[in-house]
């Protein structure tokens, strides 16, 4: 049985967002080392009853699901090899 199947990384960003942008690219070369993972990106001003939900305090965001529950949420991107070493945890 493969587990990354039971992970979904959210990336949360707005389009007018600067550091979003960079967040973006970053998140996009860790979906390439992830193929089994599921990436989905949304702007957040399409989803705001879900901003409360997950209680995002800021763009960009990524939210780590395990098995459809919220595990991790991340605002601080550091770099690709933080990102890959944080998803790689869960997936394990």
């Amino acid at each position: 049985m493969d587990l990354e199947k039971d992970i979904t990384v959210m990336y949360l960003y707005t389009p007018l967002c600067g550091t979003c942008q960079v967040a973006g690219r970053m998140v996009d070369v860790v979906k390439e080392l992830f193929p089994n993972v599921t990436f989905v990106k949304e702007d957040l001003n399409y989803i705001p009853e879900r901003a409360i939900e997950w209680q995002v305090e800021s763009v960009p965001c990524l939210l780590i699901f395990k098995n459809g529950e919220l595990v991790k949420k991340i605002y601080a991107f550091h770099s690709v090899p933080y990102l890959y070493e944080t998803i790689k945890e869960l997936t394990e």
